[in-house]
């Protein structure tokens, strides 16, 4: 990883996601495949000045699916890595989540 900047690739919103950001206080990137905890935790607290109290990493494998009447496999969508950091007590929520203002 060249810098802090290039660890985390887009916010991941679906509606588990946004259940979390609004009821629990864990918001989900997608990050680089080669990203640990300690580069998105240190990412996370310098784009947004906040403190994180918790970095949790999944690897979500590939999805695939049948082609027609070949039935071969397809693989749809690459691998990614995604990232479910869990901010302190106190702290203030990201904006990048909150809705329309």
């Amino acid at each position: 990883m060249s810098d802090l900047y290039s660890v985390l690739i887009r916010p991941l919103v679906t509606e588990k996601s946004s259940f979390q950001s609004g009821k629990l206080g864990h918001y989900v990137f997608v990050v680089r495949t080669d990203a640990t905890r300690t580069a998105v935790k240190d990412a996370i607290e310098t784009l947004f000045d906040v403190t994180v109290a918790r970095v949790n990493i999944i690897n979500a494998p590939a999805k695939r699916g049948r082609r027609g009447r070949s039935r071969r496999l397809v693989v749809r969508r690459p691998a990614f890595k995604k990232a479910i950091i869990t901010l302190a007590e106190g702290s203030k929520p990201l904006e990048i989540f909150e809705g329309v203002q």
